[in-house]
């Protein structure tokens, strides 16, 4: 690193002092807090993008949103050049220079890492940074300053993307790293596309009545409900009507995916004329997706379609296909076995993972966090994962598409329009019009309602393939969180001794009975998630092991998450 790129730092980053008192940590959703205090940080996570982008010699992402979070928040996280999320072994990185009290120490760590990770920066390819931001109207103040920041690494350039979901960002670098067309329109015909060869290839006899084809989408007052206006206007058959645009409500108040899953009521803008509605919400920067009906006009509580059932359609759906390959010999003639896994955290429902292992599909489970998720997810041939909240996708690996793509070839030259060749095709489609990168709300809600239409399904019968078991979830105050080790992806408190027996011997008194403690990432609490055959049930042994996690933790006070 030579004198001038120093003094470029050195000059750049006197500009934007960091705040006072505040220490903020690198997580999977990024750096995220009051808008008002993110300039620095933003400003710095620009360098850390450029040298992301020369130390992988290629195009990286930087996305400001805070999703669900406040319209006063704010936040910001980079994109690799696969479109996922940051690798993990630069978040300390991240964190070190995001807290950097003067713009010496931030110079001092930025050389020491260039150093670590043999990042050259003789200009044979300059680092090129995708920018996206949402609806937030912070957003234009930040963006400013990851330009800064990026321009403050000699020859590095910032490509300013405009307003656009957290997912459609995810999917451009993803795109423009493969050589391919990667603009707003590019993203909405592939969708599009895809979604209408699935149209294309649904069994005779399998149509929906008119009256269940409508949608009704709640945007969240957020960058969903402008982005699906536009998708919409490439979707033929399809009749979408956006709520909560953002017009007159506030982002993410009273509406969107995240308020809707927790709530378990209505979202603003709904009501009774909606009885028997197909409905679905999406969240602030459209990464997540639920789906909801009213079934009564008395009541504004609501029947639930999570992450959890979306997953189960997707399973249900891409099994039905590799089984159908299976059926006409084409995945044992010349020897290959598409793996197909399902990957959920221990928050997912109880009854989803024992309706899915009845399905005999491979289930495992991960710490909780998308990051882990995702990673588990690609190992398998076809990896589907998603959390009750909606947040997930399906992963195809390079090895098996490519088997899928010489299958289909082959077929149809020997047997077009026979149902294996259809089933190809379908997964085929599938995997064009899900998003690969990131948990894509746009991607999702096509797959189920092309899914939906194949099955001939309304949303009560796809409702209807479980019954969630009651659940409750609480939150302790500890004096020390990292008293609590888990271990069987946070289902098993190894520390502090004795804890997990006490836990046990309270979950054998319930039926259908399961508990699980594991400690916060961020506060000094322990969360307790409990199931049981009742909510009355659920509720007891939530609060009989929150009383355990007291005794053994010295906290202080309990509450409802």
């Amino acid at each position: 690193m030579n004198d001038h790129q120093k003094s470029l730092i050195l000059s750049s980053s006197s500009q934007f002092p960091p705040p006072q008192g505040v220490k903020l940590s690198y997580g999977t959703s990024g750096f995220r807090a009051d808008a008002s205090i993110l300039q620095s940080t933003v400003f710095r996570v620009g360098i850390l993008a450029a040298l992301r982008s020369l130390k992988t010699q290629s195009v990286i992402g930087l996305m400001i949103t805070a999703s669900h979070n406040q319209v006063s928040d704010n936040g910001i996280k980079v994109g690799d050049p696969s479109g996922g999320m940051l690798t993990q072994d630069w978040e300390p990185f991240a964190d070190s220079i995001a807290n950097a009290p003067t713009p010496q120490e931030l110079l001092q760590l930025v050389e020491e890492f260039v150093a670590k990770e043999g990042i050259r920066f003789d200009g044979s390819r300059p680092a090129k940074v995708l920018l996206g931001r949402d609806t937030r109207p912070s957003g234009d103040s930040l963006l400013e300053a990851a330009k800064q920041g990026i321009s403050s690494i000699v020859g590095a350039s910032a490509v300013d993307m405009g307003i656009v979901t957290t997912p459609q960002l995810h999917w451009m670098v993803r795109a423009k790293n493969k050589g391919l067309k990667a603009a707003e329109l590019d993203y909405f015909e592939q969708l599009s596309s895809s979604y209408r060869c699935l149209l294309d290839l649904i069994p005779n006899g399998s149509k929906v009545e008119k009256a269940q084809n409508k949608l009704v989408v709640d945007g969240a007052n957020g960058v969903g409900s402008e982005k699906l206006e536009g998708l919409k206007k490439s979707l033929d058959g399809l009749d979408i009507e956006i709520r909560n645009t953002g017009k007159e409500g506030v982002l993410n108040e009273g509406v969107g995916a995240d308020f809707v899953q927790k709530e378990k009521v209505l979202p603003q803008g709904f009501g009774p004329k909606d009885v028997g509605i197909r409905c679905a919400s999406l969240d602030g920067d459209a990464d997540r997706l639920v789906y909801f009906t009213l079934p009564s006009e008395n009541s504004s509580k609501i029947d639930l379609v999570d992450g959890d059932k979306i997953l189960s359609l997707f399973a249900v759906f891409v099994k039905e296909q590799l089984s159908i390959l299976t059926e006409g010999g084409q995945m044992v003639e010349d020897g290959y076995h598409a793996r197909l896994g399902v990957i959920q955290t221990a928050y997912a429902n109880g009854a989803s993972t024992n309706y899915l292992r009845q399905l005999g599909l491979e289930i495992a489970l991960t710490p909780t966090g998308v990051k882990y998720l995702h990673e588990k997810a690609a190992e398998y041939d076809v990896g589907i994962y998603f959390e009750a909240n909606g947040h997930g996708t399906i992963l195809f690996s390079d090895h098996f598409l490519s088997w899928l793509e010489a299958k289909n070839n082959e077929l149809a030259s020997r047997s077009k329009g026979s149902e294996q060749q259809k089933a190809a095709l379908r997964l085929l489609a599938v995997s064009k019009l899900i998003n690969q990168a990131v948990g894509d709300a746009f991607s999702g809600l096509l797959l189920v309602e092309a899914i939906l239409i194949h099955k001939g399904w309304s949303i009560c019968k796809w409702n209807g393939l479980y019954q969630d078991l009651p659940s409750r979830q609480l939150k302790v105050k500890v004096i020390d969180r990292t008293a609590v080790v888990t271990e069987n992806a946070e289902t098993i408190a190894v520390k502090p001794p004795g804890i997990q027996e006490a836990i046990n011997a309270e979950i054998a008194k319930y039926p259908c009975g399961r508990c699980f403690i594991r400690p916060s990432g961020t506060e000094d609490v322990v969360r307790v998630y409990a199931e049981a055959s009742t909510q009355e049930a659920a509720d007891s042994l939530a609060n009989s092991v929150a009383q355990i996690a007291d005794q053994f933790l010295g906290s202080r006070s309990s509450s409802s998450v």
